[in-house]
């Protein structure tokens, strides 16, 4: 039996339709972006946004960001004006933080297994991009504090072929830890130039980096490693 919910559970986390992503969730999402995070981002993060013009009037899109901290969902969602739904590794549906939690199923994140993605997260991609919202991928897989750009999962390619959609690189700069107080910290989001599905898998991951390395600073390790 506990296997079985186990398994019912992680179907909820990693399956979403058209409906999932309808007029509420849109509402919540866009008042949630215009009112916390903004707020949040502006009055103590100091956030200045860069490369607006470069975001695509298509939503077939996938925004594809480098990941420093909690804070790079909203951040990357802000900047680019968009409902974006992302990628998110399961084990945050099942966060002992209930707020997270909560926040991470409301904005309309599905869960994927790094490993292997299966069926359902294909069918969810395909939901999404049935709708007006877009995909959000952070391709490194995990937060990495160290500034490298290295280690890149090769799935955001896949996805992207699969769905005709080009990636938009948003390049996150200046994060050393969560602020506490007013303009405490300050933090830049660049939106860089989409990058054609078309391209080869070699020169898409090749391109992502040496734009998430121009916007924030971060050595580029791309050629030394590649994940699958």
């Amino acid at each position: 039996m506990a296997a079985e919910e186990e398994k019912t559970k992680g179907k909820n986390y990693n399956r979403r339709t058209e409906k999932d992503y309808g007029f509420w969730r849109m509402l919540f999402y866009k008042t949630f972006v215009t009112f916390v995070v903004w707020t949040v981002t502006k009055y103590m993060y100091n956030l200045k946004i860069y490369g607006r013009e470069n975001v695509p009037k298509t939503s077939r899109v996938i925004f594809a960001g480098n990941h420093v901290s909690y804070l790079d969902p909203p951040i990357v969602s802000l900047a680019v004006g968009k409902c974006v739904a992302y990628m998110a590794k399961k084990e945050l549906f099942e966060d002992k933080n209930k707020l997270l939690r909560f926040l991470v199923h409301i904005l309309g994140a599905f869960a994927v297994n790094r490993e292997k993605p299966e069926i359902a997260t294909f069918k969810t991609i395909k939901s999404i991009f049935n709708t007006t919202w877009s995909l959000g991928i952070f391709p490194q897989g995990k937060i990495i504090k160290e500034p490298v750009i290295k280690d890149i999962h090769k799935g955001f390619i896949m996805f992207a072929k699969k769905f005709e959609a080009d990636i938009v690189p948003v390049g996150i700069k200046g994060f050393d830890g969560y602020a506490h107080k007013l303009f405490e910290k300050n933090l830049t989001a660049t939106i860089g130039t989409p990058i054609s599905y078309k391209l080869p898998e070699d020169e898409i991951i090749k391109e992502w980096a040496r734009q998430i390395c121009e916007y924030t600073g971060f050595e580029n390790k791309i050629e030394e490693t590649v994940s699958v």
